[in-house]
């Protein structure tokens, strides 16, 4: 799989540009190009489309998403070292790949963009709950985006897809699922990185919805959400409290008791309790 391109393994390339992993950047490398490839599978039909890549490293995501077909890839790396690497794959790939040196966190990635947009990523571990956020709760929806192909420790994978009831159900969650249809789609063992980190990882695939499963103001529920899970062992008549008054009767009114808990209330209880909120 090291010739899909004709460019050299991904261990060359790091050896040859000094990329060493960086704990401060959230960098683990993968460096295996079947690996990479079968990611950009999962993303779908790149054929036609722009992908947005965060942290794309020496390139090992990149050149599968390439090699799939994407009509572009605009790639935002923060680490300067991974530039060189990068421009390489950019010549064997005219105009097709548009490298950014940045971070995600600040740079505007809209206006890079030409739709249809998918979003494909191994993101660097320190931001990736940050950014899913942001793309899940844009001002208006649906998004600029088609689908969000991401990687990240499996614990935070597993929060995304959580069902009521379970430890892992929360605010990344209810904001997942109102939203998108999200999967776990592939799982990564630690010594698939380089360096491996201490945890397992996870692919999650999330496909936008062309509008929410249930209506709510975004931003009551996510106000709503975030209060419930605050105090997640209270009931919610008291962990409630700080949204004012009427605590039960908003709790009656949206058909949940008193007495559950957070953990308890499904997708739709919760976006009955953000309208009877906002009324």
């Amino acid at each position: 799989m090291s010739q899909i391109d004709g460019l050299p393994p991904l261990r060359d390339v790091i050896t040859r540009h000094g990329i060493a992993a960086k704990k401060s950047l959230g960098q683990n490398f993968l460096l295996d190009l079947n690996l990479t490839a079968k990611i950009a599978r999962l993303a779908g039909d790149l054929t036609g489309a722009d992908v947005l890549e965060i942290g794309p490293g020496p390139g090992g995501l990149t050149r599968g998403l390439l090699a799939e077909g994407a009509r572009r890839v605009v790639a935002i790396e923060k680490d300067t070292r991974c530039i060189a690497a990068l421009e390489e794959i950019a010549a064997i790939y005219p105009g097709q790949l548009q490298i950014v040196n940045g971070d995600a966190l600040e740079v505007d990635t809209t206006a890079l963009l030409r739709p249809p947009v998918k979003i494909a990523a191994n993101l660097p571990y320190n931001v990736g709950t940050e950014l899913l956020v942001r793309w899940l709760t844009p001002p208006s929806w649906p998004p600029f985006w088609e689908s969000l192909t991401l990687m990240f420790q499996r614990e935070v994978a597993q929060r995304i897809v959580a069902a009521p009831g379970s430890k892992t159900y929360g605010r990344l969650a209810i904001l997942s699922q109102w939203r998108t249809d999200p999967a776990i789609v592939l799982d990564l063992p630690p010594e698939a990185f380089t360096p491996a980190p201490k945890v397992s990882s996870a692919v999650v695939h999330l496909r936008a919805l062309p509008a929410p499963r249930y209506p709510a103001d975004p931003d009551v529920l996510n106000r709503v959400v975030a209060t419930a899970f605050n105090q997640r062992r209270k009931m919610l008549r008291s962990a409630l409290k700080p949204l004012g008054p009427d605590t039960e009767d908003r709790l009656n009114h949206a058909g949940i008791k008193p007495t559950a808990r957070a953990e308890e209330i499904d997708l739709e209880g919760f976006c009955a309790l953000a309208r009877a909120y906002t009324a």
